[in-house]
């Protein structure tokens, strides 16, 4: 006798065992509604520039005086 699997294959999921799992686990979800995104801040490269050249300064001025 021979068993039959409980979950029919789906054709789309070319893997085996991609072709045993259930059609809602294949499912992409739908993107929702646009989103406002929050600004974006593009000042993070001054930032570090800024913490860098702080942080170098601070230690060659201790090392000469």
């Amino acid at each position: 006798m021979r068993s039959r699997p409980l979950v029919l294959t789906s054709e789309s999921a070319r893997h085996p065992f991609r072709q045993r799992l259930p059609r809602h686990v294949l499912r992409v979800a739908q993107p929702g509604p646009a989103r406002e995104r929050p600004p974006v801040s593009d000042d993070n490269d001054w930032k570090l520039f800024m913490l860098s050249f702080g942080a170098f300064f601070t230690a060659f001025y201790s090392f000469i005086f």
